[in-house]
């Protein structure tokens, strides 16, 4: 997949292309399907598959005292678009001054000038340009005009978890069912686990203590779901690269290794901040099964959620606490074995 961080590093000539515009946070099973849509109408027309996206997020500019957090990372976000086939992504930095061009403008500069589209796939509620002024309905008339043809595709989603009606799958969806702790209804949104990526720093060393050592995570992107005791898995070296995502929802067993990855080791996390010792700081670590021998410090890792165990609790002492741990990791190796 070509990247471009600007409309000036879109080869001339290139085109003719289909284009979709949205951000993407998560890329949900809902993207994966308006993005398996332009891929097949692209193929089917010998044109371009191209997705446009910004970074940061808009309402992060407009509104950043009620964003949204965001599912995933951008490395990570740009990753899972490429594992759907794309041609090129337009990583769109969006200021104000970018907000302020008219849905003339932005169409007429971003879709027909830089990405010369035949065809412009968006959702019945797409809104663009200077103070959300386009609709669907200008989209068309511009499309009239510059000779491009406009799709709308409707929203998608499976039943509601009550069985009754339909759920849309939506970033806003998943990131209810992640502050619930809800991962495993999380993946069925995203077609995969969710994940996190950190750096591995030193903490308190009272897992080692306790005869549980943690990789403590730092720098932090994705979103942290309810705090807790979670099933999952610990990506490290390789296999913590953008290649090795996109894992089937559902799935406990380890993905394969490719050759010459590092190792996908199955752990359990904890999320929270350890009241047991009154602890202030909210911290992910995790606890690599029946391992004491890994030195992760300064790795970057993935920690991917695939199910949650209990929640975070408060206990009367150092036994009762290493007991519910014993049982944690007795419970995440069920789980996750083959």
């Amino acid at each position: 997949m070509q990247l471009w961080t600007d409309l000036e590093q879109v080869p001339p000539g290139f085109g003719p292309s289909v284009v979709t515009i949205g951000n993407f946070d998560g890329v949900h099973r809902g993207h994966q399907a308006v993005l398996d849509r332009i891929l097949r109408l692209a193929r089917g027309d010998g044109a371009q598959a191209v997705a446009v996206t910004f970074e940061p997020h808009p309402a992060a500019v407009h509104r950043p005292e009620s964003a949204p957090e965001l599912i995933t990372g951008l490395e990570d976000r740009l990753a899972l678009m490429e594992r759907t086939g794309l041609d090129a992504t337009l990583l769109v930095h969006y200021t104000l001054d970018f907000a302020a061009q008219t849905p003339e403008e932005f169409v007429s500069r971003y879709l027909v000038d830089g990405l010369r589209a035949r065809t412009v796939v968006v959702g019945h509620d797409v809104r663009f340009g200077k103070q959300n002024a386009g609709t669907l309905a200008t989209m068309v008339e511009l499309g009239g005009q510059h000779g491009f043809e406009v799709v709308a595709i409707e929203d998608v989603g499976d039943a509601a978890r009550d069985g009754e009606g339909h759920q849309r799958w939506s970033s806003t969806a998943v990131r209810a069912l992640l502050a619930e702790g809800d991962v495993d209804q999380a993946a069925d949104v995203l077609g995969r686990p969710h994940l996190l990526r950190g750096t591995v720093v030193h903490g308190d060393a009272r897992g080692r203590e306790l005869g549980f050592p943690t990789a403590n995570l730092g720098d932090i992107t994705g979103l942290v779901p309810a705090d807790g005791v979670y099933a999952g898995w610990l990506r490290r070296g390789s296999a913590a690269t953008c290649a090795s995502f996109a894992v089937p929802a559902g799935r406990s067993v380890a993905p394969a290794a490719a050759p010459g990855q590092e190792e996908i080791l199955p752990a359990a996390i904890s999320v929270g901040t350890n009241p047991t010792f009154d602890g202030v700081e909210r911290r992910v670590e995790a606890y690599v099964l029946d391992r004491t021998d890994l030195d992760l410090y300064d790795q970057t890792v993935v920690l991917e959620f695939t199910a949650h165990l209990r929640p975070t609790q408060r206990f009367d002492g150092i036994e009762p606490l290493i007991a519910q741990m014993n049982e944690d990791v007795a419970r995440s190796r069920d789980i996750l074995k083959p």
